[in-house]
């Protein structure tokens, strides 16, 4: 009787566990059934700047297993856009969207947001708000401007005139932002230097971007960075005349090996990655993500062979602070260049303050208006 109740007993445990580990097949396989994603960019992928580094993280998630990236470059910000993202839906099945230009969020990315609800849709830059646009659409980020600052410690040890430069593409709020950081950063080690900054009016303008950057340099200005797509012009422009240089969004170093300071990097993988777990195993869409240097979204280029070892170790000092949650760059008293009052003393406006993503000014040492 023992033995036949043995037997009886394996048997059903065994059917059990075949059952078990074929809902367990099942299941694995529902989760890593494949993912089409599209990557969309305004401009070409080798840009040496936003659109590379964007590149860059899509490469990286080319090495993910079960996912399929389809990649469009040279996008407009007009509805363009939006037939770049119907014909990825519809042709190639994807499932997430990353639009990755300013421009491409309202109204292109809110549009087919609500009319394609089965798929999921995360720009970069743009203002996702609750209650206002679709769960499906989302919003991704990085402070950057903590790498700016940084940018500017090394500026403000390395400039010999008292003036640095700053080419700027459009006065956006995260632009500006920028801006505020680099000259903040140089402020804190020579508290009467100038950033002149020269806004371009495009993302991309060559032309401009190089007359701007002759324009600062014939001003006096001797290190420079920007917020452009893509920096290579200013870099070899400056470099050519003699200046030297801050990268941004990638390292543009092998382009002036001697200019080349350091730089303000994007590294977008992680932001990536949290998307896609998200969309792979059914969790709700991250509308809203946002991250600085502490968080990997952002990082700083390699020091090139002019910085010093006093310029070495204040950003280095600096950046551990922030890596610590020990430092703040918003924190008053704060006042913009025409002398109004934005961050009162004893205030600090942290990284996740969303007044920052409003930003409309320009602080006590920029040369420029908007």
């Amino acid at each position: 009787m023992d033995k036949m109740n043995r037997r009886a007993s394996l048997k059903t445990l065994a059917a059990v566990g075949t059952t078990g580990v074929l809902g367990g097949l099942h299941g694995l396989a529902a989760a890593q059934a494949p993912l089409t994603v599209g990557v969309i960019y305004v401009g070409p992928r080798d840009d040496y700047g936003y659109n590379q580094a964007h590149a860059q993280a899509a490469a990286e998630v080319k090495k993910m297993p079960g996912i399929k990236v389809v990649e469009e470059e040279n996008v407009p910000e007009t509805a363009a856009v939006q037939k770049s993202m119907t014909g990825m839906i519809m042709q190639d099945g994807a499932k997430l969207l990353f639009p990755t230009s300013f421009g491409y969020f309202d109204p292109h990315l809110l549009a087919l947001a609500a009319k394609y609800p089965d798929v999921r849709f995360s720009h970069c830059g743009g203002m996702w708000t609750e209650g206002k646009h679709p769960k499906n659409a989302g919003s991704f980020f990085g402070y950057i401007d903590e790498a700016q600052f940084l940018n500017g410690v090394v500026a403000g040890h390395l400039s010999k005139s008292g003036k640095i430069a700053f080419v700027a593409a459009k006065p956006i709020p995260q632009v500006l932002r920028n801006i505020n950081a680099f000259t903040l950063g140089a402020r804190s080690v020579k508290p009467g230097i100038t950033c002149s900054v020269i806004f371009t009016g495009d993302w991309s303008m060559a032309v401009k971007e190089a007359e701007a950057t002759n324009s600062l340099a014939d001003q006096g200005c001797d290190v420079f960075t920007m917020h452009v797509d893509g920096p290579k012009v200013i870099v070899e422009t400056a470099a050519k005349r003699g200046k030297m240089v801050c990268g941004y969004h990638a390292s543009q170093a092998k382009l002036a090996p001697q200019a080349y300071l350091t730089g303000a990097e994007w590294n977008w993988i992680t932001a990536y990655k949290t998307i896609i777990d998200a969309a792979r195993t059914g969790k709700p869409h991250p509308n809203f993500l946002r991250g600085g240097m502490k968080e990997g979204f952002v990082k700083m280029s390699a020091y090139g062979p002019a910085v010093t070892d006093a310029a070495r170790k204040q950003a280095d000092d600096t950046k551990a602070k922030m890596l610590a949650g020990q430092f703040d760059i918003w924190k008053g008293p704060l006042k913009d260049n025409k002398g109004k009052e934005v961050i009162a003393a004893g205030q600090v406006q942290k990284q996740t303050d969303l007044a920052l993503e409003g930003m409309n000014y320009l602080v006590e040492g920029v040369q420029g208006s908007f």
